[in-house]
């Protein structure tokens, strides 16, 4: 069984003046992750803005990701779409480039049952045979991974670990007491000591995008040294980061913001999102600033 041990950043996408995909940023950007110390890289993810392209698009970027990262760090192929057959394709296209894993959800807006939801996992499972992260997102996706679900999909041998974004901190007891066999891997950025405080090994979190070094500090607090003190200040110097992502409605807006700030141009957003305003940059700005010298400052105390 894989195990998922660190922080795993959902790769942005950075677009050219003419709003094409930019691969020499990209690939810069890939290179400034794997020297900043995080543990994965994720792409297709909402965070790439999957939902504005093409699987072919999707699959192009995959597998230049797994070229450009060249066995430095592995590589999980998100699979979310709206059709199976396309999530179908990508599994599939995950398998052919030599992925190390796929993050597999639950389709978008069709509302299925649970059953529905397990079969249809099962059987992207099958077209890619990797090991899987399961990503839980409520919020999104309009239904949990029930315990129904993960009753069926937990018996495939494939399916390691959860991403548990739905913000329902029963959610993470569920899974750590009556599912320890699936681990828990951190979804909901601004719960991540909770995470760890329950055995979560892990944290997918797109902030990593343009503050690596932070997120692995937590990680390495808690998830290494169990030195949850320390995490606790590290955790509370995030926390106004957390809230400008997470309250602002303009996640990814932020986060490729974030990129652009430390020094690579992600260019624009894919329609329908738009940039942030002057008000928006200068509050990040800030919120940046005091957060690096915060942690700077920890990480100096021991």
């Amino acid at each position: 069984m894989m195990q998922f041990e660190g922080i795993y950043t959902p790769v942005v996408t950075p677009l050219d003046a003419s709003g094409d995909i930019d691969y020499d940023a990209l690939g810069r950007h890939i290179d400034r992750l794997v020297e900043a110390g995080v543990h994965g890289v994720i792409s297709g993810g909402s965070t790439g803005e999957n939902y504005a392209q093409t699987t072919e698009q999707r699959l192009q970027l995959a597998d230049f990701t797994h070229q450009r990262l060249d066995g430095r760090l592995p590589l999980i192929v998100g699979t979310g779409t709206l059709r199976t057959q396309d999530s179908i394709a990508l599994a599939e296209g995950a398998a052919k480039i030599g992925a190390d894993a796929i993050l597999l959800a639950t389709p978008p807006y069709s509302v299925p049952t649970e059953r529905e939801n397990a079969m249809n996992a099962l059987t992207i499972d099958r077209a890619a045979d990797l090991p899987i992260m399961l990503y839980n997102y409520p919020g999104r996706m309009g239904v949990h991974m029930g315990e129904a679900f993960l009753d069926i999909v937990g018996r495939s041998r494939n399916v390691c670990a959860i991403k548990e974004s739905s913000g329902d901190i029963n959610r993470v007891h569920l899974l750590a007491r009556d599912y320890p066999h699936i681990q828990l891997s951190c979804g909901m950025d601004d719960q991540a000591l909770e995470f760890f405080a329950w055995g979560a090994r892990s944290w997918v979190c797109a902030g990593s995008n343009f503050l690596a070094a932070e997120h692995v500090a937590l990680y390495q607090a808690c998830a290494v040294e169990g030195d949850f003190s320390k995490g606790r200040r590290i955790m509370s110097a995030m926390m106004p980061l957390m809230r400008v992502l997470e309250q602002g409605g303009k996640f990814i807006q932020c986060v490729k913001y974030g990129v652009t700030l430390g020094g690579l141009d992600t260019g624009g957003l894919m329609p329908p999102l738009q940039p942030l305003n002057k008000d928006d940059k200068r509050q990040m700005d800030q919120v940046i600033r005091v957060l690096k010298t915060t942690i700077a400052r920890i990480q100096a105390e021991g």
